[in-house]
């Protein structure tokens, strides 16, 4: 069987975000971790050519792109396409996965890949493919590229493939023992009766979180800012990754009225950072709310601000660091928090 791999700029070599802006080209043969996934083959199959783009190209030129990046896995004549493992990297798994679309679509031909389950490339992307579920980083790559190359092995050998992957969520057709109308009629007789029933459409589980009263007198009021748009001193002093935060920052406003580029930096890697090195009020607006504070508008402002980035940060990261800062703001006594992005 013949494969085709595609990765990106940063896993073929050439560099990291100095390269992003990489065209589209292609090699023979494997490239980088297509060497495990060579290996974890076993003969059953082969890597015949690698194709390479880089992240911010191919996300900026998206539809061009993929219609460049389908002819020259193309040229490969190739029975199966697997795309990554992306992990949690956002540009990398939107590339991935708009290639499994376009291959899908248009080669017929089965893709598989490999991207964290928060990526938003997954979920727009996964019916496209058979994308098994990695961890957040590069870390994981040694549990990753087995488990693709385990579904591409049940591929070259004709076999069902009935686990391993992330569900597509494609809806397949049945023949129901009684019609749609009288179904629903009983789960909503059973709704009203308080009965258990089981919907037939799978739904989605969204956190609910029922809104504070507002407040009613601004000027008695004690408000900390808070940021995942990456806001630190100048420095970045507790070295806060600039994609997939593994902790936040708590920083003194004691001796800050206005940030200039000389106190003041966003550590963030998913936007262009100069306006916000240039004046840091644009993201965390100290010089405004301190103006309203000495106007008596505002009671006053916490000692402290907190920050992290958003940028491929996990849910679970991000909820732990919420539950820390907000018991810390509780024991300060603080009643409003303004939230900033980027």
């Amino acid at each position: 069987m013949r494969i085709v791999h595609y990765i990106n700029q940063f896993y073929a070599g050439l560099g990291g975000e100095e390269k992003a802006d990489t065209k589209p080209e292609k090699r023979d043969g494997f490239v980088g971790p297509g060497m495990a996934l060579n290996a974890a083959l076993g003969g059953a199959g082969e890597i015949v050519g690698t194709v390479i783009c880089g992240d911010s190209y191919f996300n900026e030129n998206i539809e061009e792109v993929s219609k460049e990046v389908l002819e020259m896995i193309r040229s490969f004549s190739p029975d199966i396409v697997v795309v990554g493992p992306g992990f949690n990297a956002g540009r990398y798994g939107m590339a991935c996965g708009a290639v499994a679309k376009i291959v899908d679509e248009e080669l017929k031909i089965p893709v598989v890949g490999g991207l964290y389950e928060e990526n938003p490339g997954l979920e727009i992307y996964k019916r496209h493919g058979y994308f098994v579920a990695t961890g957040n980083n590069a870390a994981t790559m040694r549990t990753a590229m087995p488990a693709m190359a385990a579904i591409v092995k049940k591929l070259i050998a004709g076999e069902a493939i009935t686990e391993g992957y992330v569900e597509k969520g494609l809806r397949v057709n049945y023949f129901a023992k009684t019609r749609g109308s009288r179904r629903a009629v009983d789960m909503l007789l059973a709704k009203i009766k308080g009965e258990e029933f089981v919907t037939e459409y799978p739904m989605p589980v969204f956190d609910r979180v029922d809104p504070q009263p507002a407040i009613k007198d601004m000027s008695k009021a004690r408000i900390a800012l808070v940021s995942s748009g990456g806001p630190v001193p100048k420095g970045n002093p507790d070295r806060i990754e600039s994609s997939s935060a593994s902790k936040f920052g708590k920083y003194s406003l004691k001796d800050i009225t206005d940030f200039t580029a000389d106190n003041g930096e966003t550590a963030h890697g998913g936007y262009d950072p100069v306006y916000a090195n240039e004046d840091l009020d644009r993201v965390l607006p100290v010089d405004v709310i301190k103006e309203l504070v000495a106007a008596g508008k505002i009671g006053s402002l916490h000692d402290f601000w907190y920050s992290t980035v958003g940028n491929g940060t996990s849910v679970a990261n991000s909820k732990q660091f919420a539950k820390e800062i907000a018991e810390e703001l509780q024991r300060d006594d603080v009643n409003c928090v303004i939230l900033t992005s980027t």
